[in-house]
């Protein structure tokens, strides 16, 4: 960024005294944010049988942008292997822009079927007009189509859809604040998209692994701005095993706002598709801008590639334990703006990812590791 000087202590303090926002883009943690990681297409549904992986470029935001890097080594780490093919990220162009799995979802029977793969964008340089106003869309039809193109997906098995501008307006910055799948059902509001029913008329039409679910909250019941103040789409569903239905795992806003919390009472009442509601506090992930389905990217691995994974990124009660114990010793009780300064706080970083990327087993992914 033009930042020189003889040591990383005095570059710190230079930046920090003449662009403290580029400082704290360069210490952003959103790279927690795995819904934006990547876009992944499993073998079932790839044409050469290969699971293909494409790391999001998150042009549109440069604290953001600067994750890509380390992250396409992370993916490389864990996923290695002939099985899999690791494309680059999409241009650092605009008409590419790309966020990854937060603006895509599979539908399937099970989860090794072939499915069918939603795309969902907010912009195109083909209908310009149609562009929401006040916030910018961050997920481009082009980048899109370009990610379906090189996992070699299927067209007949490929859905195109456009987000609502009016939602983006509203600040539904990724399809995964308005609607969310899991298998065969869809869980979306009303202004979710340009043409819901379009939407799910082309959706049904190519799945042929039984009936295709929808479940459309209206937005008398749930208005939009509920809808995002409570993330009650920013959730997971979950098909858990040995039972029937589907979960919901929702944060507990779901629960402080009225009409949400009358809504999903309603649901498990009427023992809908979606039959059990969890409620978890996320208060400071919430404040950090993110629910439960911002930890949502998912792969779907056969029996044999789970086994021959070399890398230790599989939760056991072991790694839970190593886990907690790495976080207690190196995270500080308390972070505030003014200790990004602190050259410490860039040591500190380093021991504790190069201590975690070992207990991960993931080798040599970040920077300082490779220097």
């Amino acid at each position: 960024m033009g930042f020189n000087a003889a040591t990383e202590a005095e570059i710190i303090a230079k930046v920090a005294q003449e662009a403290p926002q580029k400082l704290a883009s360069a210490y952003s943690a959103s790279s927690k944010w795995v819904a934006n990681a990547a876009t992944i297409s499993p073998y079932a549904d790839t044409a050469d049988g290969k699971t293909h992986i494409t790391p999001a470029n998150l042009t549109s935001m440069f604290h953001r942008s600067i994750e890509v890097d380390t992250t396409s080594r992370v993916l490389k780490s864990i996923f290695a292997g002939d099985e899999y093919e690791h494309h680059p990220p999409l241009s650092a162009d605009s008409t590419l822009s790309d966020e990854g799995a937060a603006n895509h979802t599979r539908f399937c029977g099970a989860y090794g079927d072939p499915g069918v793969e939603l795309f969902v964008f907010g912009s195109s340089k083909k209908n310009p007009y149609l562009a929401p106003e006040k916030f910018p869309a961050r997920q481009t039809l082009e980048a899109c189509q370009s990610i379906a193109s090189n996992h070699g997906l299927a067209s007949s098995k490929t859905i195109f859809a456009q987000q609502n501008p009016k939602a983006i307006d509203a600040g539904v910055f990724h399809n995964d604040v308005i609607a969310v799948g899991n298998r065969n059902l869809l869980f979306y509001h009303e202004q979710a998209f340009v043409n819901n029913s379009e939407v799910c008329d082309q959706l049904s039409a190519v799945f042929d692994q039984g009936e295709l679910i929808f479940i459309e909250v209206p937005k008398a019941q749930v208005s939009l701005k509920d809808a995002i103040a409570s993330y009650l789409f920013n959730s997971q569903l979950l098909s858990v095993p040995s039972t029937e239905g589907t979960t919901i795992i929702v944060p507990t806003e779901c629960r402080d706002i009225e009409s949400v919390h009358d809504y999903l009472n309603k649901l498990e009442a009427e023992n809908s598709a979606i039959d059990r509601v969890m409620y978890f506090d996320l208060r400071q992930s919430m404040n950090n801008g993110g629910g439960p389905a911002c930890l949502r990217l998912r792969v779907v691995m056969s029996e044999e590639q789970i086994d021959s994974c070399g890398t230790n990124v599989f939760l056991t009660d072991l790694l839970y334990e190593q886990l907690k114990t790495w976080i207690e010793a190196h995270y500080r009780e308390s972070l505030v703006p003014e200790d990004l300064a602190d050259p410490a706080l860039l040591e500190e970083c380093r021991r504790a990812l190069d201590e975690l990327s070992e207990l991960l087993k993931l080798g040599s992914v970040y920077d300082f590791q490779l220097n």
